[in-house]
């Protein structure tokens, strides 16, 4: 009999509430296979990056997925992401694309503001996931 993996949010009750729409902790118990996406930037596949900080967060959110169903996995076996953000001012463009791609999943989250290799790139994010 396999063993039916399991990811459970944890946000310890006597630490500071999640800053946002993320967990604090994620605990993984028997999954099989562990996948690390390298960081995808608002790319769109002919190499186009859009303008708009939005759209950049939408192809970057959905080259995300790409890699995971490449790996025969969805946002369901997101774990853990870390965004890289050049500009805070594009923070309220990343929230918003997080809840459309994520909805009420809550894997642990790390936010970063640092500038990234290309000037016209407006978001990075990488993941880990696990099935």
């Amino acid at each position: 009999m396999l063993a039916r993996m399991e990811i459970r949010p944890i946000n310890a009750p006597d630490a500071p509430a999640a800053a946002a729409a993320y967990s604090q902790a994620v605990e993984v118990v028997d999954a099989t296979r562990t996948l690390y996406v390298s960081g995808q930037v608002g790319v769109d596949p002919s190499g186009d990056v859009p303008a708009d900080a939005v759209e950049q967060n939408r192809l970057a959110w959905s080259n995300l997925a790409a890699q995971l169903r490449a790996a025969g996995m969805t946002l369901d076996n997101l774990v853990r992401y870390t965004t890289i953000l050049p500009d805070v001012a594009d923070l309220p463009a990343v929230r918003s694309v997080r809840a459309e791609f994520l909805g009420e999943r809550r894997p642990g989250s790390t936010l970063i503001v640092a500038g990234l290799a290309n000037p016209a790139w407006k978001v990075e994010i990488e993941g880990v996931a696990v099935a």
